[in-house]
């Protein structure tokens, strides 16, 4: 099972987050309250179901500005993925 914990949580209680990682816990770390990564043991298979970063949009993607460049977040995802469903 996949905890979820914030940036937050993980800086003040890293010691023992590496204890429960090391013992086969797992974490999904959000950054401003999106999921930003996960910790999880050496050996657990990070990549499990997941495609290769090269064909991740988000990866590929170039900046797009900040929210002051007039573009909603539906243009914005219609700039990394395309034409909406």
């Amino acid at each position: 099972m996949t905890r979820t914990i914030s940036a937050k949580q993980l800086r003040e209680q890293l010691p023992r987050i590496v204890q429960r990682v090391r013992e086969g816990e797992r974490f999904t770390v959000l950054y401003r309250s999106r999921p930003a990564f996960q910790l999880l043991p050496i050996g657990a298979g990070s990549s499990e179901g997941l495609p290769p970063l090269s064909e991740d949009p988000l990866f590929r993607a170039a900046a797009l500005g900040s929210t002051s460049d007039g573009l909603t977040s539906g243009d914005h995802d219609q700039l990394l993925y395309g034409k909406r469903r």
